[in-house]
């Protein structure tokens, strides 16, 4: 990583933002070059898993780890506008442990509602029913990178209900799909970023607009923390400097993952290095 990415640290406002309300906005975290570039790619890949599924152009498409699929991925592992702020909130010893890329084209017109659909959920499933503490433990958190403009409602837009990341979550849940009091719908501009707490209570929507909603979704997580993909990024490995390596999961062994040493966590150096010991306590 480039020393320069310290200027996109976490904030003393917005870590408190991310704490208070479980979300945090990045505008222009990535350039339109990159975007456009993306864009190619994730139009390749979508059109060949609807080939292979026989799926049809008005259906949404979630392909989880994507991060296996195209190298160019690779750069928005530590990319310098939002990684800071990842290992600002987790810490030093972090792992992608999830990914996904989510195509959401516009309805059939015979099939648009006449209301926006929303499925409000919790991220990690079983994390939310075993573990008993109120407020339960963040454990991770996601940078999705919105590709497509979702400026205007109606664009498959992600839901949010700030605040909900505090809430216990077999006490708050709504058995009757009631909307979360508070939720709104994230509205950005192609190239911003949108980071949010597994723990908040979120949904994707419908799309009934004229145009394919794109967003790439990176989970990371604390590397002690199984992943929920195959992983399949990890055939990138030899490519790797040793912080994307970490990111990969690479591990001296399984100890490595709860009583890291600093073969396992090179990041913790980088940090040290660059920002300080402060940076890196506890």
């Amino acid at each position: 990583m480039e020393p320069s990415s310290l200027k996109h640290r976490l904030t003393d406002d917005e870590r408190q933002e991310f704490e208070q309300n479980g979300f945090l906005i990045v505008e222009n975290a990535i350039p339109d070059d990159l975007k456009q570039r993306l864009i190619t790619i994730v139009d390749r890949l979508d059109a060949r898993h609807r080939a292979e599924k026989g799926l049809t152009p008005y259906e949404r498409v979630n392909q989880v780890d994507f991060v296996g699929m195209d190298e160019a991925f690779l750069e928005l592992l530590d990319w310098p506008t939002t990684f800071p702020k990842v290992w600002g909130i987790l810490g030093w010893n972090t792992q992608l442990y999830h990914s996904h890329m989510t195509v959401s084209p516009s309805l059939h017109p015979e099939e648009k509602p006449e209301e926006i659909e929303l499925n409000w959920h919790q991220d990690s499933d079983r994390l939310n029913m075993e573990l008993e503490t109120d407020p339960q433990p963040r454990v991770s958190l996601k940078v999705a990178y919105f590709l497509t403009d979702t400026r205007e409602l109606g664009r498959a837009n992600l839901y949010l209900a700030p605040g909900s990341h505090l809430w216990n979550a077999r006490a708050k849940q709504a058995a009757d799909g009631t909307e979360p009091e508070g939720a709104t719908a994230v509205r950005v501009a192609p190239g911003t970023a949108v980071m949010f707490d597994r723990r908040i209570w979120h949904s994707a929507s419908t799309n009934v607009s004229d145009m394919t909603r794109k967003v790439l979704f990176f989970g990371y997580s604390y590397r002690w923390l199984r992943p929920r993909d195959d992983m399949t990024g990890a055939r990138w490995m030899d490519r790797c400097d040793p912080i994307r390596r970490q990111l990969l999961g690479a591990s001296t062994g399984g100890n490595g993952y709860t009583s890291p040493s600093d073969e396992d966590v090179p990041l913790r150096e980088w940090i040290r290095e660059h920002a300080g010991e402060e940076a890196v306590a506890p």
